[in-house]
């Protein structure tokens, strides 16, 4: 099977249609038990594009946080959050939409064109966009802002780890590994756990068929 490489092909295409300012947005964190999904959008200088882009995935940790970098150094980028408090209000999935919203609101320069990955356009943009399906794969836009938004929420749950120590959250991301669900079961829900997800759910719940 043949590996793809994200290209700029979906940028210069938007370009001749006649948009100027196109924008990648992705969002990283749908499927951890804590912390809040993250979304970062990235407006890319055609002349300094940063060498090696890929999906955030594809790259060793040292190679992502050299792009990291990189990508702030030599681009437009915004970095949103949808906190815990939404997702279990709202939904992993219209918390994540609201994420890339906040993202693409918060550019120095507005885009007029937005590039984003997965199958659903945020309704709230007020833009001109398209959703490419494994975007961060496909769109050197999109892949740059799948690097952005990993590395900061990667390097907030180090930070949180230190806050509420037993989760291994500074290894696992807030994912529910092994360690993750054993610090559940021994320390129990903290603040920033996602209460509408089930393991988290169902601890809550025996937790208070017991206090009963």
């Amino acid at each position: 099977m043949t590996k793809t490489i994200p290209d700029y092909s979906f940028e210069e295409a938007a370009q001749r249609r006649g948009y100027s300012r196109i924008v990648g947005v992705d969002e990283v964190g749908r499927g951890p038990l804590a912390g809040p999904v993250v979304a970062a959008a990235v407006w890319l200088d055609p002349e300094h594009i940063p060498e090696g882009l890929n999906d955030s995935k594809a790259l060793t940790a040292k190679r992502r946080e050299k792009l990291f970098e990189e990508i702030l150094a030599k681009s437009d980028v915004s970095i949103a959050s949808c906190s815990v408090e939404e997702i279990d209000e709202i939904n992993i999935l219209q918390a994540s939409l609201r994420a890339m919203e906040r993202a693409v609101a918060g550019l120095t320069v507005k885009a007029d064109y937005v590039l984003v990955d997965g199958n659903k356009v945020p309704p709230a943009f007020g833009l001109d966009a398209e959703a490419i399906v494994k975007g961060d794969a496909r769109s050197m836009s999109i892949s740059a802002a799948s690097i952005v938004a990993k590395i900061w929420r990667d390097r907030l749950m180090v930070d949180l780890a230190q806050q509420y120590p037993g989760y291994a959250w500074e290894k696992n991301a807030g994912y529910g590994t092994k360690a993750h669900l054993e610090g559940l079961r021994d320390f129990g829900v903290t603040p920033l756990h996602r209460r509408s997800f089930k393991p988290v759910h169902n601890i809550l719940y025996q937790d208070k068929n017991i206090s009963d």
